[in-house]
């Protein structure tokens, strides 16, 4: 029911060439996995509901950029966001990753104020500030 959805959050998944993001999102969204999936050109995007703590949020899931993984820490570091890992091929973390995310957004009380409504974090080099990186899970 779409009355008990608490928001619908935007996520993008980035990374390197070939690493499986697209597999990341079928994994997530559909927990399929095909070693053959041929590489996204353009954009992929899916939608799934999940439950975290008695919230339930909509997640629109953008696949779409390329970042290598030193890249990828640096950039989550400076804007104070969580880097995670996951295999799509073995299914670890998987779900574990978006929940954490999901829990994390909601947990911080700065994303829920009405004057951040509209912000958004820039995909530049140019400094935006300094920060430290609000958690980090690897399990590859």
């Amino acid at each position: 029911m779409e009355d008990d959805v608490l928001t619908t959050l935007k996520i993008l998944i980035i990374g390197e060439s070939g690493v499986g993001k697209s597999s990341l999102l079928l994994r997530f969204t559909e927990d399929t996995f095909d070693p053959e999936q041929s590489a996204t050109i353009g954009v992929d995007f899916k939608v799934k509901t999940i439950s975290v703590d008695g919230n339930k949020a909509k997640l629109a899931i953008w696949e779409n950029h390329e970042l290598d993984r030193a890249e990828g820490l640096k950039f989550a570091r400076k804007h104070s966001m969580l880097f995670i890992e996951a295999s799509a091929k073995t299914r670890d973390g998987v779900q574990c990753a978006f929940e954490e995310l999901v829990e994390k957004i909601i947990q911080t009380p700065g994303l829920w104020q009405s004057e951040n409504h509209g912000r958004a974090v820039q995909l530049t080099d140019e400094d935006a500030g300094g920060g430290t990186c609000g958690g980090y899970c690897s399990l590859v």
